[in-house]
């Protein structure tokens, strides 16, 4: 059991080697290799599942140096973002097959698409600081071809902009881990006490340290001001911008920061010593500046990076309110708008493939050539306003419930506010969507025969209609004991509040 991590890891490991070794006319075996990788996955992560829930927590540890370990750890939270990725890598895959059916240097694509999920999941499963910063900047160099993959000058530009942003905020990440090192030592995820004793006889020195790891990991999770590399980003292929706001980036940059308050520093000690009101503070001016950024803009992928910048900070939110019902909202959100945000990227990559359209104007009258894409996104959006029984209104429901909890009820105003500029772009695009008559002609036209139930490719349709319907699930079925909400419970109760 204890290999399980390992395996997990080197399954993608493996599988980028073998694809970045094969000749680019080998289609069907490196989408066979894909497709088997993402599956074996997903069930060796089901298995740790199935071991945490039994409370056994296989752990591999590999001494580097003298107190110096790479770690890989099962536990709730780790299975919480590692069940996350791998069900929707899958999707992923599948969608990213279809989408570059035509495209060249596809073995390069995938070889590095199979190397960030195999830094994801490193993230996920570290088990103490080392572990997490080795993945942490794995992901960021094996991200950065799949964002340049057109090779455009847009695209280029791009690349060097995310390279700029996310490696600075590595060399923080970097400097802050040094630092703590030094004082502390060697420091497992979950170990607090000896932090506990060194921020006493030095408060100020390791607050500074928290908020330097902060600013590290905020580049990722996209918080104000560091967020600028996101919408630039949007020039990737949509399963790449997918990868990067549902899947790993962003949320390897919120997960980060949940690790930093709650098993870094320790939640009642950041609660006790007032770090967690800056973050509450910056959270929550970024949840607003993201979805007032989003009503500004007319293209269809710029709209949805700045709504995921708001949404992100959702997650940030709720683990910044000291008390089990904010935690709850914020570990079931860190879910919840991956579902939903993978869906609508998948429904902007069809709209794309299919008719050429990327604006936001082009989308009039789109729900009667193309119904079930729209359905998906439909879902997706009415989701992430908050709208019942998606999946969105559960997070923002315990969100709203942990602010009164903690005190804040200034936090509900800003969960309204927000909700109320998420309705603003999305409902808008919907009626337009739905209401709107169609042009006489679309951008592009589409070809018949690779078209399923008059909507789009079956690789581009079937992952965007199954993650639709786990979004609506997620929220039909949030007290059951399968769903989302159960596992963050978990969490919650057995490792952070008991």
């Amino acid at each position: 059991m204890n290999l399980l991590p390992l395996a997990v890891l080197m399954t993608s490991f493996t599988a980028a080697m073998v694809i970045f070794l094969l000749p680019e006319a080998r289609h069907r075996l490196r989408s066979l290799i894909n497709i088997a990788a993402a599956c074996l996955k997903l069930v060796l992560v089901i298995f740790l599942i199935q071991a945490v829930l039994q409370q056994d927590y296989p752990e591999f540890s590999w001494e580097i140096l003298p107190g110096l370990s790479l770690v890989l750890r099962a536990d709730a939270l780790a299975m919480l973002f590692a069940g996350l990725s791998s069900l929707l890598w899958l999707f992923t895959t599948l969608y990213a097959i279809g989408y570059l059916e035509n495209a060249p240097n596809r073995s390069r694509f995938f070889g590095f698409f199979s190397l960030c999920v195999a830094s994801t999941m490193g993230i996920a499963l570290a088990g103490n600081l080392l572990t997490f910063l080795i993945f942490y900047e794995l992901l960021t160099l094996s991200t950065y071809p799949l964002v340049v993959h057109r090779g455009t000058p847009e695209s280029l530009r791009a690349g060097r902009t995310y390279l700029i942003y996310t490696l600075a905020g590595g060399v923080l990440l970097l400097l802050g881990v040094a630092l703590l090192y030094a004082e502390v030592g060697e420091l497992n995820f979950g170990d607090t006490a000896a932090l506990a004793e060194a921020f006493h006889a030095h408060p100020g020195r390791m607050s500074g340290i928290f908020f330097l790891l902060l600013v590290g990991l905020g580049v990722k999770a996209a918080i104000f001001p560091l967020h600028a590399w996101l919408p630039t980003a949007m020039v990737a292929p949509a399963p790449v911008s997918a990868l990067l706001h549902a899947v790993a980036v962003v949320k390897a940059g919120a997960f980060g920061i949940i690790r930093l308050v709650y098993d870094v520093y320790g939640i009642e000690l950041s609660a006790q010593q007032g770090l967690l009101l800056p973050l509450t503070l910056i959270a929550a001016f970024t949840i607003l500046y993201g979805s007032w950024r989003a009503l500004q803009q007319i293209d269809i992928k710029k709209r949805l990076a700045f709504s995921t910048v708001s949404q992100v900070s959702y997650i940030l939110l709720g683990i910044s309110l000291f008390g089990p019902l904010g935690t709850l909202g914020g570990l079931v959100h860190l879910l919840h708008q991956g579902l939903m945000k993978v869906t609508l990227f998948f429904c902007a990559g069809n709209y794309a493939e299919t008719l050429g359209i990327h604006k936001i104007h082009e989308l009039n009258g789109v729900g009667q050539r193309m119904p079930l894409t729209s359905a998906a996104f439909t879902l997706g959006a009415l989701g992430m306003i908050g709208l019942p029984p998606i999946a969105g209104f559960i997070s923002k429901w315990y969100l709203g419930l942990g602010a009164l909890q903690a005190g804040m009820p200034w936090v509900l105003g800003v969960l309204i506010a927000s909700s109320l500029l998420n309705a603003a772009y999305f409902l808008p695009v919907l009626k337009r969507i739905w209401f709107s008559d169609p042009p006489a002609a679309w951008p592009q036209q589409a070809s018949e025969s690779k078209r399923l139930w008059r909507d789009s490719s079956p690789w581009l349709l079937l992952p965007t209609l199954v993650t639709a319907t786990l979004s609506l699930a997620a929220g039909l079925f949030a007290a059951a004991s399968w769903s989302p909400l159960s596992w963050a419970e978990l969490i919650v109760i057995r490792e952070y509040l008991p």
